[in-house]
């Protein structure tokens, strides 16, 4: 049986000082459950998607979802985890158990609350997700993972920073639109091509502004079968499901081809009984710039080694053929780990029923999110839909 999501809720991302893990969980819930017109007793599961690896006090978490209300008491609840695709794990899991038949509702939550320790913690966090032993234990943060990915592409396609630097702006341009985004504000070409005081390297050549958020924010959905679905205000049909992993050591593979990613679009397009060329907006996991531009080639917009020609053509816009990251992507909506993957999924929804206000595609009834654990290692590609009454 398939799927739909049928409710969602969203808060605000950013460095959220008058919320703890907790209240973003709840606050998320309250408002997914609410939205789909439910009650929390119609609830049969719980999915949480949460990395923590450190950055807060709780290590076991799935049931504050239950502090939402009541009649969530004794409901079943289980965290998932897989780095920076944590959110799509749980969202995932939670289609497991209706497709199984174990529930016929199942709210999804993800959730990170980032900013309550220091900047040298998040990124020690971030760096357990990594092949600790070669990379993270050799003192290679995950800015320094992407900064190999991409001196490596730029050795052998030419130096793109450039390219980078529009990818920036055309996010950046985006998420100024978004009143869920941490960084609402545009920012031109000469800011984030220039290196600067403002704008320093943090890992050549990946600048600040190639970098996403440290951000805390949570988002949630409510899904069902897709026989129920057609009964709810509205309703977005998850016409396809792709999860792939590939090693965890970068050294295992080449990065520059991202063929995780590469695989799971393209069992996601055969799954859907479609092409590229039919989706009418992605959002994608651009925790770098660097993996905004792969993502191009991964999902076949561009052949390797060519994905700048869509930034330069315009395809990649608004107003393109397929308009990547309206939202603003990670890079300026931001990226609490947990919650990214969750939130990813209420921006399709939003899209596919015409609800994303000044982030809005005319027409759009076909699209694709992308999230990503890792460099390239946990790749999570779904196809919605728009379902009509």
């Amino acid at each position: 049986m398939k799927t739909a999501i049928v409710g969602w809720g969203h808060t605000r991302f950013g460095r959220l000082d008058e919320h703890d893990l907790e209240s973003l969980i709840i606050s998320a819930a309250r408002e997914a459950v609410a939205h789909a017109g439910l009650e929390f007793g119609d609830i049969d599961a719980i999915a949480l998607g949460h990395l923590n690896a450190g950055m807060v006090k709780e290590s076991f978490c799935s049931s504050l979802a239950l502090q939402a209300d009541p009649a969530l008491r004794f409901v079943p609840a289980t965290r998932l985890e897989n780095a920076c695709a944590s959110g799509a794990a749980a969202l995932y899991f939670g289609q497991s158990l209706i497709e199984s038949g174990r529930a016929r509702r199942v709210l999804v939550i993800g959730a990170e609350k980032m900013t309550a320790v220091s900047g040298e913690a998040v990124t020690a966090s971030l760096g357990s997700a990594s092949y600790v032993k070669e990379e993270a234990a050799t003192g290679l943060t995950f800015p320094g993972i992407f900064a190999l990915i991409a001196r490596q592409y730029f050795e052998r396609h030419g130096d793109q920073s450039a390219t980078l630097a529009r990818i920036a702006v055309k996010n950046h341009a985006n998420g100024a639109l978004n009143p869920l985004a941490h960084l609402r504000r545009a920012l031109d070409f000469e800011t984030c091509n220039t290196v600067s005081a403002q704008n320093p390297l943090i890992a050549a050549p990946l600048r600040k502004t190639d970098c996403s958020l440290v951000s805390d924010g949570a988002a949630a959905v409510v899904l069902t079968g897709i026989d129920d679905a057609r009964g709810y205000r509205q309703a977005v049909g998850i016409r396809a499901a792709v999860q792939v992993n590939d090693y965890l050591p970068l050294s295992r593979r080449d990065a520059v081809r991202f063929e995780g990613p590469a695989r799971a679009f393209a069992q996601a397009y055969e799954q859907a009984r479609i092409g590229v060329n039919d989706l009418d907006f992605a959002e994608v996991h651009d925790c770098f710039t660097i993996a905004e531009l792969l993502s191009y080639e991964a999902m076949g917009l561009a052949p390797p080694g060519q994905g700048a020609r869509v930034i330069d053509d315009g395809s990649v816009m608004p107003g393109g053929r397929l308009p990547v990251n309206l939202s603003g992507g990670l890079k300026s909506k931001g990226h609490p780990i947990g919650a990214t993957g969750v939130s990813m999924h209420v921006m399709a929804a939003k899209q596919l029923t015409g609800t994303a206000g000044d982030l809005q595609r005319a027409g759009a009834e076909l699209g694709a999110v992308f999230n990503m654990g890792g460099s390239a290692v946990a790749s999570y590609v779904s196809v919605l839909e728009a379902l009509r009454a």
